[in-house]
């Protein structure tokens, strides 16, 4: 099952989905709301947060986190002052009951993955692609449209076209046709 903890929250935040299962996992830590508080409140501990990449809205909760349960962070960039433990693109990573593979997806910020679940055709996306063929900014420090164009071009040959789910980083989460959205964000970036 995979549940946005911060829904609702009326502050300064990505979303954080929180992916119970055989291994019970935050996606992106969020920033500026109780999210310990809400994991318990689901009656969760978590496993690992796993980010997508380390803007603030995305890693604000994670120090929180890592406090209230003891648990690692993993990233893409091993340099980075949060992370414990490096995902590399193409790695397996498990997330409740399913195992995704890791994309690195530069172009919104250098460190970005999206995650994949084939056998479950579902995608947590960060912030490259959103909801309506919306994308990642590209004006942020280490932001760069060609790249990202390249990353969204990876992704929509990397995911299938009968991709069930699409968790984004802000914004809804798309069950209607997901890989559409892709397609239409990868037209829109290149316009």
């Amino acid at each position: 099952m995979i549940e946005n903890v911060a829904r609702g929250q009326q502050v300064f935040t990505s979303n954080a989905f929180l992916v119970t299962g055989e291994r019970t996992v935050l996606v992106d830590a969020g920033s500026e709301f109780d999210a310990p508080g809400e994991i318990r409140d689901r009656d969760a501990a978590l496993d690992a947060v796993v980010l997508t990449h380390t803007h603030p809205d995305h890693v604000g909760n994670t120090a929180a986190l890592v406090d209230a349960f003891d648990c690692d962070v993993w990233g893409f960039d091993p340099d980075h002052e949060l992370v414990d433990r490096a995902i590399a693109d193409g790695d397996a990573v498990q997330l409740g009951d399913h195992s995704y593979e890791a994309l690195h997806t530069p172009g919104h910020k250098d460190d970005h993955l999206c995650l994949y679940a084939a056998s479950a055709e579902i995608l947590l996306a960060g912030d490259l692609v959103f909801a309506n063929g919306s994308f990642g900014r590209t004006d942020l420090p280490e932001g760069d449209r060609e790249v990202l164009i390249d990353s969204i071009e990876y992704l929509r040959d990397t995911v299938s076209p009968e991709l069930a789910e699409m968790h984004t980083g802000h914004g809804p989460s798309v069950s209607d046709d997901p890989y559409d959205h892709i397609e239409t964000a990868l037209r829109a970036a290149k316009f």
